[in-house]
């Protein structure tokens, strides 16, 4: 499992089911845009302070974004 694609992948999933721009999600987050995309496209390896302000913006359990779809 490589955990960066993982949680980046995650991060794209549940931001779209939300129906919310990488702009406004990263808005919703308080981190920047890029710093968002980054992510998604699997480019940053990213702090746990971070991970939990993106799990709570989505509204999920942090773990979630770790799971991976088979």
């Amino acid at each position: 499992m490589d955990i960066i694609k993982v949680f980046g992948a995650n991060l794209r999933k549940y931001r779209k089911e939300l129906g919310v721009s990488q702009e406004k999600f990263a808005e919703m987050c308080g981190l920047h845009r890029t710093y968002i995309s980054d992510i998604e496209r699997f480019q940053r390896s990213i702090s746990l302070e971070n991970i939990q302000k993106i799990a709570d913006a989505l509204g999920i359990e942090t773990y979630l974004l770790f799971v991976e779809d088979k």
